[in-house]
């Protein structure tokens, strides 16, 4: 310790205020300057890699970015600190759908469609638009604090993942697990493209179920069939039903005719028919029903595809033909009412599909597109996942994991869009040989002929997300950072793209790199409102983390979030929530300006490894407790448990270092003994020099500043080592007599507030305590218990009861009794209280009367009524404190 002055005006250290939005441009710019966050190959040092999921190159940051990318951030944060070899790997996504969908809306105000300007020049502006306007959200990720190595940031359609994504693409092809077929497709007619059955979301409907009279082919009588699509029924090509079903295994005729068509089609029978569905006889539609379709390859029927790419009917519909399917339905029935087909309609509930990006209903039908053949790849996952190799966490998501890759279907990952990665097969025009090649082509292999025409599909989005864990690493080649960085650490996304995302990357990263993607996989859940509702533009509780980082800073919406992220359970998020976390900022910063006053001449090489077995009860509790706190937190990261190790940082700083700590040793700060104010000088800076190192991967930007305002040479506190446990520290016996000298003092503090005894009056104590060991304890730390409640007498003795007149708490075993005589007027007191209750009796009545109103319930927003039912929650807890209050007084006065 220097013998330099112990106090110094804490203006020039570190502002009277935290003004975060200079602190957090300031901070981020210097580590972005001094390359913090690049990742180094250091061969000694163990490697710790994420790769993000990248978001869409149009996209804003909102709160599920937020979320994600904090919980990313805190793990980076903390391993770089930890010693590990750390890569997080920034990038973005083409977005195929939705970014064609940001460019044709430009175009269309200038009254052009993409077709008027040609493929090449659509994408030439695609590009430029990208490189004008996408990527805003990179730039959000940094005000978030992020601490990827922007050195080498990706995009899903730079020209090293081109490579990639056509390597895999031909060598699946070549290993037949990639094949062209017909099949029944998701078809989305206002994005004209193909969705995969993920794409589509499915929407309770109330609709109608139709029952159609299906004339037999010979004779009288009819087959009566349900549908809710009676538009598709031109393309019908038979009738199923169940070999077992009674009321058809003694059918008078085989054939019926199809109404409306006058075309002769046949009864099949199928095991896969639903008996307990309408009548038990299915319309086959092969071209426009998966399971139609299914059938009809059983039964060799053939399929008629009615409708044409913009959901309208088309020359096969006859009639019909340019109606709008929806028109077309509204016709169909009134024709099958006119000729006598229509049995009856019915009310009926049922999931119908929606296009996930621009909610049109999506119409299956029949198409020549692209598959993977998925199972072999899926069987492999499962394995990896059952076998401990890929965690997932919460592990409830397992099952669910695998009864959708048990029950998976060949991925159709054809798009018909110009914005992507355009699939690398060529038709030779001349032969008719199709060419499937990782480098373009300069003539046929077969009869050498050069006019070769490109598939002018391009692939799934998610084709080449599937390859981001070793593409962005340099797949195809056999790069360092491949052997370093991959498999990687830890995956954390959102649950909802679990089979999107998640499950591809598995059977992709296991099959081409023979080991899986990322040993760990953390799925996060949704960030909902206040009240839970789902945030929604329409329902306008939509939070954007930009201007809640305007207005609270970037570590306070860090902190709420790290503080919400429990495992499996949605976070209800709230601005006051948000504000809450804005104090604990400035706890932190206010204890810090109060600590440098006194440890700012302190020398850093002195106040290392303290022994703490000869320090007094304060330091050794504090040490203690600092030393638990370490533990959980490191407990609590490596098990992906955020809230957890959050929860203990904010116990210990404001609980426990800045509550009691503080409290505790000012006395001793303020000392005329050298060596008692330098003992505590040199715990108080060991402490907050650990406390700043642990908030550090939580809260980033406060952590730095005050880091460098510390004694000593200081250089970014990313590059510190993370606090780790110091047996030498533990000290369970000062926890206990800490907790009990704690305790006495909460009791007495308690007795003041309560019975609102001026701050200024002494008080006595007495202390009734049957155990001798804690009696003794608590002799022994009466001075401490005195200063810090201004306690002018302490008794302590082992039996009895407090006088009367006096005011009692009770401590676990012990009864502390304050005497009143001449610090309070009682009755004057108790008038106070009824005139309190008389108010809070007025504003309660008015609030239940509001939540008796009916009118009021059904027309107030959801929001206004949550806040008052919180109002009445708080003015009855106000008054059952003011009647425990009374009871009190009226006991003292009696």
């Amino acid at each position: 310790m220097t013998n330099k002055a112990d106090q110094v005006n804490t203006a020039e250290l570190l502002a009277k205020a935290y003004e975060f939005s200079d602190v957090e441009r300031r901070w981020y710019e210097a580590w972005q300057k001094q390359k913090k966050f690049r990742a180094d190959m250091d061969p000694s040092r163990p490697s710790f890699s994420i790769v993000i999921p990248p978001p869409n190159v149009t996209g804003v940051l909102h709160v599920g970015h937020a979320l994600n990318n904090t919980m990313q951030d805190v793990l980076v944060r903390y391993k770089r600190m930890s010693g590990y070899n750390t890569l997080w790997v920034p990038g973005t996504d083409h977005a195929g759908i939705a970014t064609q969908n940001v460019v044709e809306r430009q175009l269309a105000a200038e009254n052009l469609t993409r077709h008027d300007v040609g493929r090449d020049k659509f994408i030439e502006r695609v590009w430029q638009w990208k490189t004008q306007s996408g990527g805003q959200i990179i730039n959000q990720l940094k005000r978030l604090g992020c601490s990827c190595d922007w050195d080498r940031e990706r995009f899903t359609m730079d020209e090293g993942l081109s490579r990639a994504v056509r390597a895999v693409f031909t060598r699946l092809y070549h290993e037949g697990l990639i094949y062209k077929g017909d099949y029944i497709i998701n078809w989305c007619p206002r994005c004209h493209t193909a969705l995969a059955d993920l794409e589509v979301e499915h929407e309770a409907t109330d609709g109608k179920l139709y029952r159609i009279r299906y004339p037999y082919a010979q004779g009288d009588g009819y087959i009566v069939v349900a549908t809710t699509r009676p538009e598709t029924m031109l393309g019908d090509t038979g009738v199923a039903v169940h070999p077992e079903d009674e009321r058809y295994t003694s059918l008078p005729e085989k054939s019926v005719i199809l109404p409306l068509v006058n075309r002769k089609i046949p009864v099949v029978f199928d095991a896969q028919v639903e008996r307990e569905f309408g009548t038990g006889a299915l319309k086959v539609t092969p071209a426009h029903d998966l399971n139609d379709f299914e059938i009809a390859r059983r039964h060799d029927l053939p399929a008629i595809k009615v409708m044409d790419d913009n959901g309208r009917m088309n020359v096969e519909a006859g009639p019909y033909a340019g109606l709008d399917r929806f028109e077309c339905r509204a016709k169909i029935v009134e024709d099958l009412r006119d000729q006598g087909f229509l049995d009856g309609i019915e009310d009926y509930q049922h999931g119908v599909g929606h296009c996930y990006r621009c909610a049109t209903v999506v119409e299956p039908s029949l198409s020549k597109q692209w598959f993977v053949s998925v199972k072999p790849l899926a069987a492999k996952a499962i394995d990896a996942v059952k076998n401990g190799d890929i965690k997932i966490h919460p592990k409830s998501w397992e099952n669910t994991f695998f009864d959708w890759m048990y029950n998976i279907r060949d991925w159709c990952i054809s798009r018909q869009i110009w914005w992507g990665h355009q699939i690398p097969a060529w038709t030779c025009e001349a032969c008719g040989e199709l060419i499937v090649s990782e480098n373009d082509p300069e003539h046929c292999p077969s009869c050498q002929s050069k006019q070769l025409l490109q598939e002018t599909d391009v692939l799934d989005t998610w084709f080449s997300s599937a390859l981001w864990p070793f593409s962005t690493l340099g797949w195809p080649d056999d790069t360092e950072e491949l052997k370093f960085f991959y498999p990687t650490s830890v995956l954390i996304t959102s649950f909802d793209i679990l089979f999107f995302w998640v499950s591809r990357m598995m059977m992709m990263g296991i099959h081409f790199m023979g080991k899986v993607p990322f040993k760990d996989v953390y799925l996060h859940a949704l960030v909902r409102d206040a009240q839970g509702q789902k945030m929604s533009k329409s329902k306008g509780n939509v939070m954007d983390p930009l201007l809640v980082m305007d207005k609270y800073g970037t570590d306070a919406l860090r902190f709420t979030m790290t503080a919400f992220a429990a495992q499996g359970r949605d976070i209800r998020l709230s601005e006051e929530r948000i504000e809450g976390y804005r104090y604990f900022i400035n706890k932190i910063w206010n204890a810090s300006r109060f600590s440098l006053m006194h440890i700012s001449c302190c020398d850093p090489s002195v106040t290392h490894g303290i022994s703490a077995k000869a320090l007094g009860l304060a330091h050794r509790w504090i040490l203690s407790r600092l030393n638990r706190t370490i533990a959980e937190v490191h407990r609590a990261l490596n098990d992906y448990r955020f809230n957890d190790a959050a929860s203990a940082m904010y116990q210990f700083v404001w609980h426990e270092f800045c509550d009691w700590y503080l409290e505790l040793i000012k006395p001793e700060l303020f000392s005329k003994s050298d060596d008692t104010k330098h003992q505590a000088q040199a715990v108080l800076f060991t402490v907050l020099e650990s406390v700043i190192k642990l908030l550090h991967p939580v809260i980033p930007f406060v952590t730095e500043e005050i880091w460098h305002v510390l004694p000593g040479e200081r250089n970014s506190i990313m590059t510190e080592p993370y606090p780790l446990e110091n047996p030498d520290w533990d000290d369970a016996e000062a926890e206990a007599t800490a907790q009990l000298v704690m305790g006495l003092i909460g009791g007495i503090r308690n007795i003041r507030s309560e019975m609102q005894i001026h701050p200024s009056a002494q008080v006595e104590a007495i202390v009734i305590c049957p155990n001798q060991a804690r009696k003794n304890t608590i002799a022994e730390h009466g001075d401490e218990i005195k200063g810090l409640t201004r306690t002018g007498t302490l008794t302590v003795q082992s039996e009895g009861h407090g006088p009367k007149g006096a005011a009692s708490f009770i401590f676990e075993d012990i009864e502390i009794a304050v005497p009143l005589t001449g610090l309070i007027d009682v009755q004057k007191e108790l008038d106070k209280l009824s005139k309190e209750q008389a108010k809070i009796d007025k504003q309660l009545a008015q609030s239940q009367g509001k939540l008796g109103n009916k009118k009021f319930l059904d027309n107030a927003p959801e929001d206004v009524v949550a806040k008052e039912k919180e109002k009445v929650d708080a003015l009855s807890a106000t008054l059952a404190k003011i009647a425990q209050t009374r009871k009190r007084l009226q006991e003292i006065g009696s």
